[in-house]
C-alpha cells in the first residue's frame, strides 16, 4: 500500500496516507484506457451536422442544354455535385456516435489512469480546499503553492467557490468526485484531490 504526503494550501506537508492499491496501484492496461479515452471523445459528439445531397437539393429539375452539339460536357442538372450550389456527395447527416464500454472496463480504464498519476507522481492530495469567497487570484496562488500546473482538481461535496475560482484560469479544470474520468485525468498534467474525495473514492470502489 503506497503512502502520499498531505499538503495545505500552503503546500506543506500535514500528514500521510495510504493509499488503496485497488484504485491507486493497479497495473495499467494501455488498451483498456485507450478504448475508455476513444468512448468519452465519441459520447461527446452532438451528432447533428447535416448537409444535402444531390436529391435534397432545391432546383435543378431541368437539363441545363440539350445533350449533344453545344460543345459543352453533357450535363443533367444544376444541382449535381460538381456544380456551385449542388449537392455533396456521401452527404453527412444526423447519427448516433455514442459507444459503450462495460462497467469493468471502465473500471480498470479509471485505475489505470489514477495509478499512472501516482506513479509519475502527478497525484497532489490537499487537505482541504476551502474558500470563502470566489477569489481567482488566490486559488491560483494556492496552486502555485502546491506545484500544480495543467490542473484538474477533484473536490467532494459542495465546492462552488472553488468552480468559479478556477475557471477564468488557463488550464485548470475542476470536478465533482462522482464525474472523475479517464480522459481529463490524462489530459491535464497535475491531478489535484482533497483528502475527502480520495477517502470517498475508496469507499465507493472498495
Amino acid at each position: 500500500m503506497a503512502k502520499i504526503s498531505v499538503v495545505n494550501t500552503e503546500g506543506k506537508e500535514v500528514e500521510k496516507i495510504d493509499l488503496s492499491d485497488k484504485i491507486f496501484g493497479v497495473e495499467i492496461n494501455e488498451a483498456i484506457v485507450h478504448k475508455a479515452v476513444v468512448a468519452t471523445l465519441a459520447n461527446r459528439r452532438q451528432g447533428t451536422q447535416s448537409a444535402l445531397t444531390r436529391s435534397e437539393v432545391r432546383g435543378g429539375g431541368r437539363k441545363p442544354w440539350r445533350q449533344k452539339g453545344t460543345g459543352h460536357a453533357r450535363q443533367g442538372s444544376i444541382r449535381a455535385p460538381q456544380w456551385t450550389g449542388g449537392g455533396v456527395v456521401f452527404a453527412p447527416k444526423p447519427r448516433d456516435y455514442s459507444k459503450k464500454i462495460n462497467k469493468k472496463e471502465s473500471r480498470l480504464a479509471l485505475f489505470s489512469a489514477l495509478t499512472s498519476k501516482v506513479n509519475d507522481k502527478k497525484l497532489i492530495v490537499v487537505d482541504e480546499l476551502a474558500l470563502d469567497a470566489p477569489k481567482t487570484k488566490e486559488f491560483a496562488k494556492i496552486l502555485d503553492n502546491i506545484k500544480a500546473n495543467k490542473a484538474l482538481v477533484i473536490t467532494e461535496g459542495e465546492s462552488a467557490n472553488v468552480v468559479l475560482s478556477a475557471r477564468n484560469i488557463p488550464d485548470v479544470k475542476t470536478e465533482a468526485r462522482e464525474a472523475i474520468n479517464v480522459y481529463d485525468i490524462l489530459k491535464y498534467d497535475s491531478l489535484v484531490m482533497t483528502k475527502d474525495a480520495v477517502k470517498a473514492l475508496e469507499e465507493v470502489y472498495a
